[in-house]
């Protein structure tokens, strides 16, 4: 007996049979036409390389107040407003530009397990065109304090690096940068930071209102001498963040009031007598500690003040406040004539700052941040017009370090 349906079964499986060498065919085909497709390069690892640093290639510094330990450098092309690199600087870090702008020196400390363990505290130096590290040199110690550019020095020529610290009493080490050894430690008990002068020599501020003026000599040898007492640090303490030229030994001490103390660095330091930023500006001379709630024109802020070398122009954060406002950022930038020591302009910022930079060159660039937005300003040095503005560049922008400001 035959089914009804037994006709439509063996139809069924025919087609189902069809089907599956279809299939099969389908996936040949596929399977070949995958093979002869390239097959992707493995990703190779290479260094970029940055194009030679400008006078408006800068470094600037980032102390992630926020997250302390993730500080960083940032490299900038002032010209573009572009974020060109970045490299790690841990903790309070501190850095410094060699004087042909080829290298660069971070000064930073971590702990063996993140927030504890072994304490490191690291000299390290970077080429500036790769951003690689060339050398990481483990340091005595350093002072962990809030991130200041004399916190860290060259000398003139390059060939060495002054590391300040307190452990616990103040010193300054001496890095030689062929060797990346710290040849010796200087004592300078009672003095702090380091403002160097020429190819093996610095000074520091101390407690007392005098220069503690340090010379090594061919030998090695450290000798010290002392200045007079220069300022009261009790009625009108001085800006450690003064600016100083290491090639001449100059330095621009700024007080609390506005005084300015310009001073010829060396063995035998000369402090020339103080004149006043208010009354170079045709204004009183505001007080000292001794009337402390008179408002008027005073300098503050962190890196409160910059100098244009060849220009011999001094640029400096001024605000309106009482005699202890002097950590208050400026909302103007006064630029005054270091020879003739009168204001020749006033620039209006974008938002107060607790920093200023600026480049030294012939169409100098001027840099200022808003403490609260981390925003990055560059401004016209001789107009105060903004040219760019790097939104959010960093968390807490605390200083710039510009090609040929030693």
């Amino acid at each position: 007996m035959t089914f009804p349906h037994s006709r439509n079964t063996k139809s069924s499986r025919a087609a189902i049979l069809r089907s599956l060498l279809g299939g099969v065919a389908l996936l040949a085909v596929t399977a070949s036409a995958r093979a002869d497709e390239p097959i992707p390069q493995t990703e190779q690892s290479d260094i970029a390389t940055l194009a030679p640093w400008s006078p408006h290639t800068l470094l600037v510094v980032d102390a992630a107040y926020q997250h302390g330990k993730d500080g960083r450098a940032y490299v900038v092309d002032a010209d573009k407003g572009r974020l060109l690199g970045m490299v790690q600087a841990a903790y309070n870090p501190n850095v410094v530009l060699s004087p042909d702008a080829s290298h660069f020196f971070v000064g930073e400390t971590t702990w063996e397990r993140g927030n504890r363990g072994e304490r490191n505290d690291l000299l390290a130096e970077y080429e500036s065109s790769t951003l690689k590290i060339v050398a990481d040199e483990k340091l005595p110690s350093r002072a962990l304090v809030t991130p200041k550019r004399n916190n860290l020095a060259i000398s003139a020529d390059g060939s060495h690096v002054y590391v300040y610290q307190m452990s616990p009493g103040s010193a300054v080490e001496v890095v030689d940068t062929a060797s990346h050894k710290v040849t010796q430690t200087v004592d300078v008990p009672g003095c702090a930071l380091i403002y160097p002068w020429g190819n093996s020599g610095f000074s520091s501020l101390c407690a007392d209102g005098t220069l503690a003026n340090v010379s090594i000599g061919a030998d090695g040898k450290p000798s010290m001498t002392h200045s007079a007492a220069f300022f009261e640090p009790d009625h009108d303490g001085i800006f450690e963040q003064s600016p100083s030229v290491t090639k001449d030994g100059m330095a621009w001490f700024i007080s609390y009031t506005g005084k300015v103390y310009e001073t010829k660095l060396g063995a035998d330091a000369v402090v020339s007598k103080p004149w006043s930023l208010q009354e170079g500006a045709g204004m009183k001379a505001a007080p000292d500690s001794s009337k402390p709630f008179e408002v008027t024109w005073r300098p503050g802020g962190w890196q409160m003040s910059a100098l244009h070398k060849s220009n011999h122009e001094l640029y400096v954060l001024m605000h309106k406040g009482p005699f202890w406002s002097h950590k208050d950022g400026g909302s103007e930038v006064w630029v005054y004539d270091t020879e003739t020591h009168k204001r020749v302009r006033r620039m209006s910022l974008p938002t107060p700052s607790p920093m200023v930079g600026v480049t030294q060159d012939d169409h100098p660039l001027m840099f200022t941040t808003d403490e609260d937005t981390g925003d990055f300003y560059i401004l016209d040095a001789k107009t105060g017009k903004q040219v760019h503005k790097m939104k959010a560049l960093g968390g807490s922008l605390i200083f710039t370090v510009a090609p040929g400001e030693g």
